[in-house]
């Protein structure tokens, strides 16, 4: 009895030391070998320490606006960019973590068809955020991505138009209320943006029934704050066994979220039998279509509320992100702003924006996309090789995570020239592929086979909104803005967008 204990604890050793020394220091030989340089292996820590600190700094006070957002935003991957250049090597903990700030590389990750790279493995308690087509790998993948895809086709979304317009007004008529007295006022765009989103999220996903939808994000909305709170901690394997008072609260906001789906799909279907609603007015409807039109009914009750899910968590973060640094943006640079409203006059009037009108806007859609190239709402995205896969010039041994900075390729004086850095929506004058030099090196959707397929719904319910606070307002920041972009689960300003609104 004794030596098989004794057995069992020298196999449980050798283990760890396998795990925590030998197979990271064989990795990082490897590395060394094909001259990528970065810090040396640290047992259990990694720089994990070096990560936090220099988000703190970073994070203390704001910048001037014609500051570099990079080192702010990104601290630590930009000083390992700087140091050690655009393919450099640092630890999570035990894993090795490739930094990859070279667009070449990282378009080439993004094209991966040998699925030698996939998704970074979630902890199990992100996992209850959604389970959604962006978490998925191989096989399962491609099979949910082309279940759902005809949900979003341009000409369904289309017919979301009218939601977002409705959305956009309550939106005007708030603000023409707060600026009615004195033909202006000051206002904290950021959380009004927030709420805009929400609201349009929710009539586009569940229809008329988007107020329970508007409860369900509230619900969405703490679990992400949750979710956040796990992926940056380190995972020990059964800790969301352990019942302690934030996983409680995990698993009941799951509950809770999962209870309001199911309600909602049922009643959906009840009315539809009912000959009450057709399908396919919103996102539900037109995810339960595809449940009907796919193959084998594969497409369960289950998938379609985990695509809710990320739907809600994803889009409205994304859109609302999009359009508060456009407004700060637009008040930065009003020439701009008029440049904007000059064509949104010509081409809407003062009639509400539809699909056809707001497929016209061509300087609208030039200010977008440069927003999105400077303030990318997710600038670092996480892959991971399940086995030995080559990149390019790279070989990369399996169990390493790639690390893909995006908003290096986008501020990448090779690709933009020697201004990358300056706001000039003119670089998308003919188009996202010819915008930067030689070859495509924005990413703000992705790129590839898993390139993001809410991006033509992002792009018109912004169009939809900027167009109609054009016609509304001008707008310049307020002299208490302060300057300071920061990661979070997207770059958000750190302390609000204070805006001054005038009526037009």
């Amino acid at each position: 009895m004794a030596t098989s204990f004794a057995f069992l604890v020298l196999f449980v050793m050798m283990k760890l030391v396998h795990i925590s020394w030998w197979t990271p220091k064989s990795i990082e030989r490897i590395l060394r070998k094909q001259g990528m340089r970065g810090t040396s292996y640290r047992p259990f820590r990694g720089d994990k320490p070096e990560m936090e600190k220099s988000v703190k700094d970073s994070s203390s006070k704001p910048i001037a606006l014609n500051a570099q957002v990079v080192p702010r935003v990104i601290p630590f991957y930009h000083d390992m960019v700087k140091r050690y250049g655009k393919v450099s090597v640092c630890w999570s903990g035990s894993i090795p973590r490739l930094i990859i700030g070279e667009a070449e590389l990282i378009r080439l990750i993004f094209d991966d068809k040998k699925g030698g790279i996939t998704q970074q493995p979630l902890n199990p308690l992100v996992k209850l955020l959604h389970k959604g087509l962006a978490t998925l790998g191989g096989e399962k993948w491609s099979k949910r991505r082309r279940q759902i895809t005809p949900a979003f086709h341009l000409d369904k979304l289309k017919g979301m138009v009218p939601a977002f317009s409705s959305s956009c007004y309550d939106l005007i008529e708030r603000w023409q209320k707060k600026v009615e007295a004195q033909g202006w006022c000051e206002i904290d765009v950021a959380p009004e943006l927030d709420a805009l989103a929400c609201d349009a999220i929710s009539r586009t996903a569940f229809g008329c029934n988007y107020q329970e939808g508007k409860q369900l994000f509230e619900l969405q909305k703490e679990q992400v704050s949750l979710a956040h709170e796990a992926y940056q901690s380190i995972y020990v394997p059964g800790l969301r066994f352990v019942p302690t008072r934030k996983n409680k609260r995990r698993y009941q906001l799951y509950d809770q979220i999962k209870g309001l789906l199911r309600n909602m799909i049922r009643q959906r279907e009840d009315a539809t039998k009912r000959g009450e609603l057709g399908r396919g007015l919103d996102l539900l409807g037109l995810l339960l279509q595809c449940k009907e039109q796919s193959k084998n009914n594969d497409l369960t009750i289950e998938d379609v509320m985990e695509e809710c899910k990320l739907f809600y968590f994803a889009g409205q973060e994304t859109t609302a992100t999009l359009l508060t640094w456009t407004m700060i943006c637009l008040s930065m640079y009003p020439d701009w702003q008029e440049k904007a409203r000059q064509e949104v006059l010509e081409i809407c009037g003062t009639t509400k924006p539809n699909s056809g009108t707001i497929s016209r806007l061509k300087i609208v859609s030039m200010i977008l996309h440069e927003v999105l190239r400077l303030y990318p709402p997710v600038p670092i995205l996480f892959r991971y090789t399940r086995r030995e896969t080559n990149v390019g010039r790279l070989l990369i041994p399996a169990g390493a995570e790639l690390c893909l900075s995006v908003m290096h390729a986008h501020y990448d004086t090779n690709y933009w020239g020697e201004d990358a850095d300056q706001f000039k929506p003119e670089r998308f004058s003919k188009g996202v592929s010819k915008a930067s030099k030689d070859q495509v090196a924005f990413y703000a959707f992705g790129w590839g086979p898993r390139i993001c397929l809410g991006q033509a719904f992002a792009l018109i319910e912004a169009k939809i909104t900027v167009a109609t606070i054009l016609q509304h307002f001008s707008f310049h920041l307020s002299p208490s803005y302060a300057h300071a972009p920061h990661l979070g689960i997207n770059i958000k300003p750190q302390y609000g967008a204070p805006i001054i609104l005038r009526r037009i």
